[in-house]
């Protein structure tokens, strides 16, 4: 599909997902693109290594809320459940390229990843509470781990945009680099995974994540059961309403 590009070029399997007429805004059927080429990445001996990206503008604005307000997710089998069990378990390493807005789930899928690489003009937000929900991704439990308690408590309740140089502080991006550099930078990153046994690889990377695997799985799952009764009540409702009438949400007739 158009909004989902694969692509498959020395050792990497590139997923880059391009609706910027939405702000790469994330939709069902585009999760379902991702979860095929994160799927075939792990059967392809020929790909070492997976890379993640957006637009030069944009990243993600996260999911597409006009679909959120018509169809939102119903169970643990649901293509959005799928994608973030299929980047938490991902075998091979996983890297990401961002510019631009990363919202929602673009910014909490990049704690999956194992390296992060940002432009300087990139930015991050979870406002989930701002929407009326909690966290996803099992951000509630691996962002306070990398960014410590207060960092990410700031970034998860409040729901604020914040930059690249700051997420680097916090630890989930790697490296920030002008934004004309980034795509060069990653590249040969990239191809200095590739280059490396993929054996070892892997195994590192089982190794590194052995003892969180089963834990963030859970979470994953416990935030997903409040996500999906909070997209239903009142509140939710309201933020949306409000953003799709371009107006603040008021939130004082709920207690």
């Amino acid at each position: 599909m158009k909004e989902i590009q694969i692509a498959r070029e020395n050792g990497v399997l590139s997923i880059t997902i391009n609706r910027p007429e939405r702000k790469n805004a994330l939709t069902p059927a585009m999760y379902e693109a991702m979860n095929d080429a994160l799927a075939s990445a792990q059967e392809d001996a020929s790909v070492r290594v997976v890379l993640l990206r957006g637009q030069a503008d944009i990243f993600t604005a996260g999911n597409d809320i006009e679909d959120f307000l018509k169809t939102p997710p119903a169970g643990g089998d649901s293509p959005v459940m799928r994608f973030l069990a299929a980047i938490a378990s991902a075998e091979k390493p996983l890297v990401a390229s961002v510019a631009g807005a990363a919202i929602g789930v673009g910014t909490t899928l990049l704690l999956h990843c194992d390296m992060v690489y940002a432009a300087d003009t990139a930015s991050f937000a979870m406002p989930f509470a701002q929407l009326g929900l909690c966290p996803e991704a099992s951000s509630s439990l691996l962002l306070p781990r990398i960014a410590g308690y207060q960092a990410a408590a700031e970034k998860l309740l409040l729901g604020e945009m914040f930059g690249a140089a700051e997420a680097h502080r916090m630890g989930f991006v790697n490296r920030v680099l002008p934004a004309a550099e980034l795509d060069a930078f990653v590249s040969a990153q990239l191809a200095k995974l590739v280059a490396l046994p993929a054996s070892s690889l892997r195994l590192t990377k089982a190794l590194m994540k052995r003892t969180s695997g089963e834990e963030i799985k859970t979470r994953i799952q416990e935030e997903a059961v409040h996500f999906g009764k909070m997209l239903l009540q009142p509140e939710a409702r309201e933020a949306f309403t409000a953003f799709l009438q371009k107006r603040k949400p008021d939130f004082r007739q709920f207690d």
